[in-house]
Formats: C-alpha cells, sequence, structure tokens
C-alpha cells in the first residue's frame, strides 16, 4: 500500500516519516509532496490509498486538494495535518471526507492511529468495491439465464404469468397473438459445429444475437435459448402476422452471412398471446424434426399432414454384430459392421430428423448397456432431472442427411467404446477434466449425468468412478459446490430474490435449492443473506470492518 504526505514544510514530512509505524499497516511505501498541485499529479500517476495533508500550502492548499480528491479520486481516505486549530478548517475537512485532524506538532499516538484507522478503512472499503463488482458482473452474467427462464417457461406452458416477463423485456402493452419459430444446433453441419467445438455456448450466443438485431429493429419478437433443451434456439414473435415470414427471411440470410452455414427452421401458426404460445412452439418444433432429410427442400419448415409410416429398421436388430466389432478395436471390422446399417437406411423413402436424433439415441443406450454390464463395475450416482442432449445429426452444409458422415461417427462411436471397455488406469484422465471444465463453464444449465455420457461418448457409471477417482467427489457434489459458491455470492444482492438466484444457478425448484443449500452450508439462503448483509460505511471517525466472505 502506498501512502502519500502532502506538506511544504520538509522538516514535517520527514517528521511524520519518522513517527508513523508504516510496516505494521501494510505501507510499503511512503511518497511526498510539497504542494497540492504537486499531490494531485501524484495521485493520477500512483493511486495512493491515503494521503496525509496539511490545510495551508503556497498554491493549491489543503481544501482545495480535497475538494479534488472528492471528485476525481473518491475511495482515496485523507487524514490533515494541520498546525491552525481553526473551527472553519476542521469543518471544512471534515465536509470533504477528512478521517482524522491532526494539530501539529505531531503527537507519535495520534498520528498513528490516525493511519491505522485510515488503512483500515480503505480495505475495508475496497473489498467491499470488489465485491460489488465481482457481484455486478455475475448478475449481469446471469441476467439473459432469468429471461431465458421466464420464456422457456411461458413456451413450455408452465407458466401463462406474463408480469415478470413484460417488467424483464418490456413487452408492449397488447399483444394479440404470437407465432414461435425454433432452430436447433444439432441440425448444422460439421463445419460449423468443429468451428465452435470447444465453444458451442459461443455458437447460441452468436445465433441469438443475430435474430434479436433483426426483432430488435422491428420491436416485434425476441430470440432466446431453451433452458431444458439446450441446442434449441425459439424465436417468439408478436408482430404482424403478414410480416413474418420476411422476417425469417431476413433472418435466415443473416446467419449465412454472419456464420456461414445453412440453418434449417421449423415454424408454427399464430396463436393467442400468452396461451397459445406453447402450441406454435410445439408446432414449430415438430416442423423442424419431422423434415425430411433425404429431400432436397427449403430451409423453413411448417407443420404438414402425417406421412405414411414405413417399418424403420432398429438397431437393436444388429446389436451383437456391432458389440463384437467394437471389442475387437479393428477399424476394419468395425467399418464392415456399420455398413450394415447403412445399407438398411440408404433403401428408405423418408428419413426424418426425429428418426434420425432416435436412432442416435438408441445408439447411447446400447452403448451404456454395453459399459454399465461390465464385470466389476459399481453403481455409478445419479443425478436429478435427467434429460439427454440430442447429439449433432450427421449433416452436410445443406442440413441434409450424409450418410458417410453418419458412419464415419458411428464407427468412431464404436471405437471409443471398445478402448472404454478395457480403460487404461492411468490416474490422470483428460476426458474427465474435460467433464469438470464443461462443469464448471454450464453450472447454471439442467445438467443430468445422462447430459455427461452422452456428450463424452462414455456410460454414467464409467464417469462416475472416474470422476470420484480423480477430484475426491462425486460428480453431482462437485456441480454442487459449484452452484452454492455462485450462490452465495448472488445472495449478497438484496435484490434479487431467492427463486431468481435459484434458477441462475441451476434450479428450478427453489424449495429443492434452499434445501440443497442448508444441507451443505448449515443455514438456509435466507438466513445466509441475512449474516452477511453489507454493513454501513464507515463515517468520519469511525471505520468498520465487513465480514469476509470465503
Amino acid at each position: 500500500m502506498k501512502v502519500l504526505i502532502v506538506d511544504d514544510e520538509k522538516h514535517v514530512r520527514h517528521a511524520i516519516r519518522m513517527l508513523v509505524h508504516w510496516e505494521a499497516y501494510g505501507v510499503t511505501e511512503v511518497i511526498e509532496a510539497e504542494s497540492g498541485d504537486q499531490a494531485i499529479e501524484v495521485i493520477t500517476a500512483l493511486s495512493p490509498p491515503v494521503v496525509l495533508t496539511d490545510m495551508r500550502m503556497p498554491g493549491k492548499d489543503g481544501v482545495a486538494l480535497m475538494e479534488w480528491i472528492q471528485a476525481n479520486s473518491p475511495s482515496t481516505r485523507v487524514v490533515v495535518v494541520s498546525g491552525y486549530d481553526d473551527f472553519e478548517l476542521v469543518r471544512q475537512a471534515i465536509r470533504r471526507g477528512g478521517m482524522d485532524y491532526i494539530l501539529k506538532p505531531v503527537d507519535p499516538v495520534e498520528i498513528n492511529e490516525a493511519v491505522s484507522k485510515a488503512t483500515q478503512a480503505w480495505r475495508t472499503a475496497e473489498q467491499d468495491r470488489n465485491r460489488q463488482a465481482m457481484q455486478a458482473i455475475e448478475v449481469n452474467r446471469m441476467r439473459p439465464h432469468y429471461a431465458d427462464k421466464l420464456l422457456t417457461e411461458l413456451i413450455s406452458g408452465t407458466s401463462l404469468s406474463i408480469t415478470p416477463l413484460r417488467e424483464e423485456l418490456r413487452l408492449p402493452p397488447a399483444i394479440q397473438v404470437c407465432n414461435a419459430a425454433v432452430m436447433s444446433t444439432t441440425q448444422l453441419d460439421a463445419d460449423i459445429l468443429d468451428k465452435y467445438k470447444t465453444r458451442r455456448a459461443l455458437l447460441g450466443f452468436s445465433l441469438m444475437n443475430i435474430c434479436n438485431e433483426f426483432l430488435g429493429t422491428s420491436q416485434t419478437g425476441v430470440a432466446f435459448r431453451h433452458l431444458e433443451r439446450t441446442d434449441e434456439i425459439i424465436l417468439l414473435y408478436w408482430g404482424e402476422p403478414a410480416r413474418w415470414p420476411a422476417l425469417l427471411q431476413d433472418i435466415h440470410a443473416g446467419i449465412r452471412t454472419a456464420l456461414r452455414c445453412y440453418m434449417h427452421i421449423g415454424v408454427g401458426s399464430f396463436e393467442t398471446f400468452p396461451a397459445g404460445a406453447a402450441t406454435a412452439y410445439q408446432e414449430a418444433r415438430q416442423a423442424l424434426w419431422k423434415r425430411d432429410m433425404l429431400q432436397n427442400t427449403d430451409w423453413m419448415h411448417e407443420s404438414s399432414p402425417a406421412r405414411q409410416t414405413v417399418r424403420l429398421p432398429q438397431l437393436s436388430e444388429m446389436e451383437e454384430e456391432l458389440r463384437l466389432s467394437a471389442l475387437s478395436c479393428n477399424a476394419s471390422r468395425v467399418s464392415m459392421a456399420v455398413s450394415s446399417w447403412m445399407e438398411a437406411v440408404a433403401v428408405l423413402p423418408l428419413v426424418t430428423a426425429e428418426q434420425l436424433a432416435g436412432w442416435n439415441q438408441e445408439l447411447d443406450w446400447m452403448l451404456a448397456r454395453w459399459l454399465n454390464d461390465r464385470p466389476g463395475d459399481t453403481e455409478g450416482e445419479e443425478l436429478t432431472d435427467e434429460s439427454s442432449t440430442i447429439p449433432a445429426l450427421p449433416v452436410d452444409n445443406r442440413g441434409m442427411l450424409s450418410l458417410p458422415l453418419w458412419k464415419k461417427q458411428i464407427e468412431n462411436r464404436l471405437l471409443a467404446a471398445g478402448q472404454a471397455l478395457t480403460p487404461s488406469h492411468s490416474p490422470n484422465n483428460p476426458t474427465i477434466r474435460d467433464i469438470a471444465r464443461y462443469l464448471d463453464a454450464h453450472y447454471d444449465e439442467d445438467i443430468s449425468l445422462q447430459d455427461i455420457a452422452s456428450r463424452f461418448y462414455l456410460s454414467r457409471e464409467y464417469i462416475s468412478r472416474k470422476f470420484k477417482q480423480e477430484y475426491g467427489v462425486n460428480l453431482s457434489d462437485y456441480l454442487c459446490q459449484i452452484r452454492m459458491g455462485k450462490a452465495k455470492l448472488l445472495l449478497l444482492n438484496d435484490k434479487l430474490r431467492l427463486h431468481h438466484i435459484a434458477g441462475m444457478v441451476g434450479y428450478q425448484d427453489e424449495k429443492y435449492f434452499g434445501k440443497v443449500f442448508k444441507k451443505l452450508e448449515g443455514v438456509t439462503p435466507g438466513e445466509f443473506r441475512r449474516r452477511h448483509s453489507a454493513n454501513p460505511q464507515p463515517s468520519s471517525h469511525i471505520t468498520h470492518d465487513l465480514p469476509t466472505h470465503h
């Protein structure tokens, strides 16, 4: 910590240097200035937390210096050291933020007490500033999550209350009808997904930004992410129905220009707002996922009559062949086994995105069962509210099914499963560390162990066992620790309601959040907030210590 001594008399500056026990107060550097003007230059360049200043000096005096500090460096703590026992000067010093008024000749006890008080006051205020800055950063980062939560509840039909939405999004006062459109990052081609492989959240954020540029300009809608289906970007539209197709055309063109990818969009029908928002969303989602992946159709998809069903091949019918090829860990044998499946799919008259995702899910279950059935495995822990993340679909740059790409994806998964069936016993597992980093970045989402298993091509039990070996705690406990750390920071903001905080750290149920918080912290969220509320700012003569938050 730096301290600045300002006095036009050199012997006074020297006396203060000799009398104060600087090291005891954490002061590492003492700087001197002969006038108020010189002091301003020093403060501007070095920002000393504490200034000891005379009142009567040539040029800019102590009063003028304190006025400048109040305006330009308000966090600086000032102690006046003056030879004038003048009530008006004392009053001026206190009005301008002075913490103490010490008379010359300087008394050693008084000057040390004043420096101790000033340095402690600055540290306390600095801790509070840092806490508030961290809190502001966290709240600003979480705010979009809260809006996404409200909108997800609306289109899911779980809440029709639009008062919070009106406050958060400043919705127009009289919305009569609405429509929805849905796009999914899992239906993008491999090139764009590889580009954002380790930054999938950034891809979703970029898509929302592009959509909101067009929707915001017309003030007719909002784009957001579905919190339970993290691959989905949803457009909720409340403008003129006649304008909707052209607006979607502009959005589609904007995505192609900005991201150089071809985005398929499902579109619903216009319904009454807000009750019909869920219907419009379901229609849009169904249109997107029931599109034909074999026909080179346009990018916009609307609900259509049910097509005639055909018998679909089942992966389970060739499970044993696939399992043996995986156990061989031989790429040629795996390729031959997968070719049989590709031939069965290639002759179908129709393949929808939904069917393709279903086959991928069937493969997930099959691989998980192989890994779970290994001798000697112990049961792994489960996470609550399971919901699977849909893997990226094997599509070309027009969003149509690519059989060669799909074949390669399945071969890679089978080979990975074969390696997992005979895992290495190395304690340093890079995949498990990747999983930990994923949890650190996505703690505010509804994450299940199945999500992690699907994303990293491993069984839930294998991940559970290896994660505990690597980190010494269960995966679910690791995730809870991250969430509670963020929750404690948010609880310091008295303006945030508990149910908002719960949603911000990944809990949709406030009561369950409170139960988990009390189990880990020993107190309820409300009690934690009351115990750790910020103390009032110190007065000109009294300094309070704020509690240290861990």
